[in-house]
Formats: structure tokens, sequence, C-alpha cells
């Protein structure tokens, strides 16, 4: 799986915190040459792999950076992933033949990764009841009453199983590594339904989405619930807008007070503030063909 990306870069100072003041010197050769190497574009081949043990760091990190401080118990949930590995993906950076001494470090990171938590087959355990929890807390602030008691009722309806879709990666790691990860994962999922393993058939998926609004859209006090259909969503990962226009039941949630790092959704475009959500969306399972032809079409190389 090759996939041309920029590298990571460094965090960069607000504006007014960096640079030559009125009258000071001029950058030096140095600091020009650091800055051209920090926005370079280089292209850096991806392979996809099963989740195993020594994926555990990488994959709480970036769950980490999904819930942020939400009560989650994300190491739980980690070796859950980790025990069902039939099902997933991660993503690392392939191996280079030159030697690299700046980036030995790097070698065994992880990227990127899918899976797939059945919450329905998970019942019980902590981390499955705290997204539930913490998907209707929220929905109870920022959604009516009808609306909290479809949640509810779609969620613990055992005889229609809820699968939570986890698809995370860093920021600069294109958008067209998805859709390979995502035709995998429903090719395990079918797998794991014929044979009876676990994570099998669900009715519905769950999706919590890193999204973002302008933040000068956003100095109304009324409720959130009432305001998200004037405010235009942007998706830290793209593809997940398709599975959004096919939701029966969306709504977003801030999480300002909890983004103190710019993997939690601390981001700025071109100089506009951007205010950090989560969306939460329950999408059909019987829609999931259609998204994945509309996933083609977009992120086909």
């Amino acid at each position: 799986m090759a996939t041309p990306a920029k590298r990571r870069a460094q965090p960069q100072p607000p504006a007014g915190e960096s640079g030559s003041e009125s009258g000071s010197e001029p950058e030096s050769e140095s600091d020009s040459e650091e800055e051209e190497r920090i926005d370079e574009e280089v292209n850096i081949e991806f392979e996809a792999h099963s989740i195993s043990d020594n994926d555990y760091n990488g994959i709480k990190k970036l769950l980490q950076q999904l819930f942020l401080k939400a009560p989650v118990n994300t190491a739980e949930l980690t070796d859950i992933l980790i025990q069902q590995n039939h099902i997933g993906s991660i993503i690392k950076q392939a191996e280079v033949q030159e030697d690299s001494s700046d980036d030995d470090e790097d070698d065994d990171e992880v990227f990127g990764f899918i899976s797939f938590l059945n919450l329905t087959e998970r019942k019980g355990t902590q981390c499955a009841e705290q997204i539930k929890e913490l998907v209707l807390s929220r929905c109870e602030k920022s959604c009516e009453q009808h609306v909290v008691e479809q949640l509810n009722k779609l969620l613990n309806d055992s005889t229609k199983p809820v699968g939570l879709l986890l698809s995370e990666r860093f920021i600069n790691v294109p958008p067209q590594i998805a859709l390979p990860m995502h035709q995998q994962l429903q090719k395990e999922l079918t797998e794991a339904q014929r044979t009876n393993k676990p994570c099998g058939k669900c009715h519905y998926y769950l999706l919590i989405s890193k999204t973002f609004t302008e933040a000068t859209k956003s100095n109304s006090k009324r409720r959130e619930g009432r305001k998200q259909q004037k405010e235009e969503l942007m998706f830290a990962n793209a593809e997940e807008e398709f599975f959004y226009e096919k939701a029966l039941l969306k709504f977003n949630y801030s999480v300002q007070e909890e983004s103190d790092t710019c993997l939690g959704g601390r981001w700025s475009f071109d100089d506009v503030p951007m205010k950090p959500l989560r969306t939460v969306m329950i999408v059909p399972a019987d829609g999931i063909n259609e998204i994945m032809d509309k996933l083609k079409d977009y992120l086909s190389l």
C-alpha cells in the first residue's frame, strides 16, 4: 500500500509569537533551512498489517486522540481490539532499504488503524458500557428528548446489534489510505459472521467522528443540537462524511475544553480558528455497500 504523505510537521507557535520584529535582524540561513525542511513534502510507503500485541501503545494513543478526556477505558478497549485480531488492520511505514539514522525510532510506529467493536456482543465490559453512556449523556445535552429516546433504544436493543466503527490515523496520513482499509474490514466482518467468530453481523454502525466548525460561528449560547444544522461541518477523516450522509441519527458535541493538543483537534484553516467537535452517527448496516461505492469513487487514486 503506497501513499504519498507529508511527514508530520512540528507544531508551529501562534502568530505573533515567532518571527522577526520590526528592526530586528533577518532570519539566519539555518532558520530558513529548518523551515524548508519542515514544509518539505516527502513520499512515504505505507503497509497494512494485522493487529498484534506490539501495536498496543500506538492503538491506545490513537484512541486517546479520539476520546480525549472522556471517561472511556482505552486500555481495555485496546486489549479487546488486539484479542479479536481477525478484525482490523494497522498502518505502518514500509521498511526502507536505505539507512535512516533520524527515523529509526519511528520504524514500528502505528500511523493509523481500523477496527470494529460489537457493543451488543461486548455488553457488560467497562469500555463498551462507557462508550454507550458517553454518547447518551452527550445526546441528552445536545438533542431533543425524542432523539435521546431513539438513541437509547438503538443502543440497548439486543436483537439488532450495534457495532462501533473505529478508524483513526495521524493528521497528515492522506485519506486515500482509508479505502483499502475499509474494504478489507468489510471482508473481515463478512468472514467473521460466516464462521461465527466475535464481531459478526451488526444492524447498525456507530461512529464518533472528529469534526470542526468555524469558531466564529459558534458563539451563540443556544443548544448545540438546535444549531448544528446551520454549521458547516468539516471532517478530520474526509471519508466519514459519506457515513454522515446515510446516518439515520446524528448530532454534534463540543470538545473545546478537552482539546489541548493538535491531535485532539486544535486546528485553524487559512487563519480561521476552528471549534473541535465530535459527531455521533448511527448508520444502518444495509447502507454500507453504497457508502463503500462512494468511497471508491472519491478515494481511488
